[in-house]
C-alpha cells in the first residue's frame, strides 16, 4: 500500500521539512509515505471559487487513478489515535493506495470534497499548513506504531 499526502503549497520552513523527513523515514518498507506538494494558486483578486478550482485541478493531477481519497476538512470526522489506527489498518487490508489531501489557504474545492471517500479533521483549531503536514505524518506514524504494538504510543 502506498500512502500519499497531497498538499497545496510547495514552500515550507526548514523545521517542517526536517520534521517531515524524520517521520517519513520511520515507516516500514511495506508502508511508505510520500509527499506530493502542488502549487498554490496566486491569490491576487481572484474569487475563492476560482482559486479552489485551480488548486483542485493540480491536486487531481497528482492523484493516482483509483486511489482512496481522504480529504482533511474542518467538518470531517474527528478521530482519536486509536480510531486513526483502525482506519489505517482498514486501508492496509483493502490493498488500495490512499491519498490524504490537504487544501490551500482557502480550503478544498467543494467538488473535491464531494469526490472524497472520507473526510477527517486533525483539530478544531486552525493550523498553519506546514504544521498540518508534520502533525498528519506524526499521527500516521503513531497509528502505525499502535497497530505494530510499538511502544511509541502510550495510553
Amino acid at each position: 500500500m502506498r500512502l500519499s499526502i497531497v498538499a497545496v503549497g510547495q514552500r515550507v520552513p526548514d523545521w517542517a521539512r526536517t520534521a517531515w523527513e524524520d517521520y517519513a523515514k520511520r515507516f516500514p518498507p511495506e508502508l511508505k509515505v510520500e509527499l506530493k506538494a502542488v502549487k498554490t494558486e496566486p491569490r491576487g483578486s481572484k474569487a475563492v471559487q476560482t482559486l479552489q478550482a485551480a488548486e483542485r485541478e493540480r491536486i487531481e493531477a497528482a492523484l493516482a487513478r483509483g486511489v482512496h481519497r481522504v480529504a482533511l476538512d474542518e467538518h470531517g470526522t474527528r478521530l482519536s489515535t486509536q480510531a486513526l489506527a483502525a482506519r489505517l489498518r482498514d486501508w492496509q487490508l483493502s490493498g488500495d493506495d490512499v491519498a490524504l489531501i490537504i487544501g490551500g489557504p482557502d480550503g478544498l474545492d467543494p467538488a473535491l470534497l464531494q469526490s472524497a471517500h472520507e473526510r477527517i479533521r486533525l483539530s478544531d483549531m486552525t493550523l498553519p499548513h506546514a504544521l498540518v503536514r508534520v502533525l498528519l505524518i506524526e499521527q500516521l506514524y503513531r497509528a502505525w506504531s499502535v497497530n505494530a504494538g510499538h511502544p511509541y504510543h502510550r495510553e
